[in-house]
């Protein structure tokens, strides 16, 4: 299923809400990422994307990106020194098993949603704002549909 088509417009739209809500009490920064294929360990290309995406720009380094691989039906979630540093070593894999979950039983929006509110919490938890601190990464998903053989890293 090609990047673009995994998500209707409404259920990116509940995505983007979710991502809002749960960045409103904390200073961290989360992004989902969706692509075609992944030829690499997934949590290898989302340390890619982290950077090209420039998440390690965030000032206290707890940005977070939940990526997807939607053909070669890959996830992980990866989160920038600040965070990862802050949370149980467990935690990141409770969310990928969560969100697997969700996505066997066809849950994709539902699933996405509810693991970047957990994330949020955690965030919250961490890098609790004062309610002055800007949106330092938009909230829009980002995508690639690289289908063809020789544009997926």
């Amino acid at each position: 299923m090609p990047a673009r088509e995994f998500l209707t417009e409404e259920d990116e739209q509940l995505i983007v809400e979710a991502i809002d809500r749960a960045e409103k009490n904390t200073t961290g920064e989360i992004r989902v990422h969706i692509e075609f294929k992944c030829k690499k360990d997934p949590l290898e290309r989302a340390k890619v994307l982290f950077y090209k995406l420039e998440m390690h720009q965030t000032e206290a380094r707890n940005g977070v990106i939940l990526y997807i691989a939607t053909d070669d039906k890959k996830v992980a979630i990866y989160g920038d020194e600040g965070i990862s540093n802050q949370v149980e070593e467990h935690f990141w894999q409770q969310e990928l098993d969560a969100l697997i979950g969700e996505f066997k039983q066809g849950n994709f929006e539902q699933g996405i949603e509810m693991v970047v509110g957990d994330i949020g919490e955690k965030l919250k938890t961490f890098f609790p704002s004062d309610g002055t601190d800007p949106n330092e990464l938009g909230n829009e998903i980002s995508y690639r549909d690289n289908r063809k053989s020789d544009d997926h890293e």
